[in-house]
């Protein structure tokens, strides 16, 4: 997919506002700035949340000195003119210390993403934070499509591009290539995304493990 430059739609401090005022008034959407153009992230639950809980306990239990911070808002694009609100941005353990609002992504080995029903996932999470993530410089990129039961991992920036890519079907090992160093078993997640795992968690109302989100 084309990832078209626009005339920004707004000055950046006046998103820095907008998106801290969503923070602290705990407006149910994340607002993201990408190419000039304003979304908004909704939050998603259930099969999602799931998700980033096997792979955050995948990741320390295979490397104790990093951290899986979720729901990161990151500084991305060329000149860090873009901001992104990250499902994941791996780590090293205390190495987000010290920044405010926005994390810059000097500090991110690894960001991670997970489709979900928003209407703009396909362009967004597929084609615009591709471009964006490898111009900020982070090395891997994580993709886990629910919609294609894949996982993809972006790598080897040069030229401000990801210019290697590795795709494979849930079930299949999740390889996580430096600085990460990583290889996952991913069979649980292909269960979990088929919604056959379930919680002994109670539910309750508004906390419901919908396999829809």
């Amino acid at each position: 997919m084309t990832v078209v430059r626009r005339k920004p739609q707004m000055f950046m401090e006046d998103f820095e506002k907008l998106a801290l005022f969503a923070k602290h008034e705990e407006m149910p959407i994340w607002p993201e700035f990408l190419f000039g153009r304003l979304g908004f992230k909704v939050p998603s639950y259930g099969i999602h949340a799931e998700i980033l809980r096997w792979l955050t306990q995948q990741l320390l239990s295979a490397r104790s000195d990093l951290r899986l911070c979720n729901g990161t808002d990151i500084e991305v694009e060329k000149g860090g003119t873009g901001r992104a609100h990250a499902d994941g941005v791996l780590a090293l353990d205390g190495a987000l210390a010290g920044y405010g609002n926005w994390v810059g992504p000097a500090v991110a080995l690894m960001v991670v993403e997970i489709t979900s029903n928003d209407a703009d996932t396909d362009q967004r999470i597929r084609a615009e934070k591709v471009t964006a993530y490898a111009e900020a410089g982070i090395p891997v990129y994580l993709l886990i499509d629910r919609d294609d039961r894949d996982h993809v991992v972006h790598y080897a920036v040069e030229d401000e591009m990801y210019t290697r890519t590795i795709r494979r079907k849930f079930g299949r090992p999740l390889e996580l290539p430096d600085p990460v160093g990583l290889t996952l078993q991913t069979e649980e997640l292909g269960r979990l995304t088929l919604g056959l795992l379930t919680s002994a968690r109670p539910t309750t109302p508004g906390n419901s493990l919908d396999p829809a989100r």
